[in-house]
């Protein structure tokens, strides 16, 4: 078990959700300090810049580096805002925690690598400050939670997790596939772990932040992380996804902080839940024995020296499984998921079966 500490700077007001805001990249002094008086005349309690940006390519801006320190520290005299910003190795904790940096956050490309958390951890160890970790750029949920496991192994216990989307291949309406089951996961796997989201790194433009951001809400989220530029078509990283302060207010003005149910919302759902209850035990042993049937296929297969995996019935019943949950107002994506789940199963558990007996 985690030991998770309270973040006091991810401290709302009732009804409201922390807000963590500021440009994506620090590209001058200026730049930084109209931000932060912009954000700070809104409320916004903590100011969040990119000193160190990792690129994917070379030859794009890859952040201002030691001198945006400064310009961090500007902010916080100046405005009162604590201030966060990202570090990928030891040196760069290092230079953050001299610097007087409030909060530190690991990035997607730092996550995903063990040997860079490790660093980071040890290089941590001893102090008190909070760290965010953003989900890994795939969609690893254990990467996540080991990222979590180092960091507390070094004696780390501020934490919280950025959700800022995981990469997929293909056509996609946002820039990174929210995968909203892996946070709901994450939270269950460390109670307590404070969840915000990062919707403009998942959207990767302006216009669908705001809908991003509230559905993050809808979902439990703790709070938002949010990249507001004072001139974003200027900006020199990440143009398409920052708000201006404009934006970014009106954004702030319409989101909705969901209530906790009370008794009679309880009583209200209680019967419908009851069914949903009664469905999914009915779900579970309709999958058993379902598996029971495979199995029998797969004893067949094997006896008769037959392939396992039989690529055309599969194509064909999954085509008249897409178009019967299509008929009944169900999402296609949703229905070729599960059933290449449930046949990935089928065909983990035939495997087995065949070099075990």
């Amino acid at each position: 078990m985690i030991d998770i500490k309270k973040i006091g700077l991810l401290d709302a007001q009732p009804g409201r959700c922390a807000m963590i805001a500021g440009p994506c990249s620090a590209e001058s002094e200026t730049q930084v300090l109209d931000c932060a008086r912009s954000l700070a005349s809104l409320g916004v309690k903590v100011f969040r810049a990119g000193v160190w940006k990792p690129r994917t390519r070379p030859g794009n801006f890859e952040g201002s580096g030691l001198q945006a320190l400064q310009w961090l520290q500007s902010v916080k005299s100046e405005t009162g805002m604590a201030v966060t910003t990202e570090v990928a190795n030891a040196r760069h904790v290092e230079d953050a925690l001299k610097s007087g940096i409030d909060m530190v956050w690991i990035g997607a490309r730092t996550t995903t690598s063990p040997f860079a958390v490790q660093e980071i951890a040890d290089a941590l160890r001893g102090t008190d400050v909070p760290v965010l970790v953003k989900n890994p750029i795939n969609a690893e949920l254990e990467l996540w939670i080991g990222a979590f496991e180092r960091l507390a192994g070094a004696g780390v216990t501020h934490l919280a997790a950025i959700h800022r989307g995981f990469s997929s291949y293909g056509e996609r309406i946002y820039r990174y596939s929210p995968q909203w089951q892996i946070p709901i996961e994450l939270r269950r796997r460390i109670p307590g772990l404070p969840i915000l989201c990062d919707p403009s790194h998942m959207s990767g433009r302006r216009d669908l932040v705001a809908p991003l951001s509230q559905m993050a809400l809808d979902m439990k989220a703790d709070g938002l992380f949010i990249e507001v530029h004072p001139d974003p078509e200027h900006a020199l990283s990440d143009k398409k996804q920052q708000l201006t302060p404009t934006e970014f207010q009106e954004l702030a003005g319409k989101l909705i902080r969901h209530r906790e149910p009370k008794q009679a919302d309880l009583k209200f759902m209680k019967p419908y839940r009851e069914q949903l209850e009664e469905i999914d035990l009915k779900l579970i042993h309709d999958l058993a024995e379902r598996f029971r049937i495979t199995g029998s296929i797969g004893d067949y297969k094997n006896l008769h020296n037959l392939a396992i995996l039989q690529p055309d019935r599969y194509n064909t019943i999954s085509e008249i499984l897409v178009s019967e949950g299509s008929r009944h107002g169900l999402d296609e994506n949703f229905i070729r998921l599960l059933f290449e789940t449930i046949h990935a199963e089928s065909i983990r558990c035939q495997i087995e079966n065949k070099h075990t007996k």
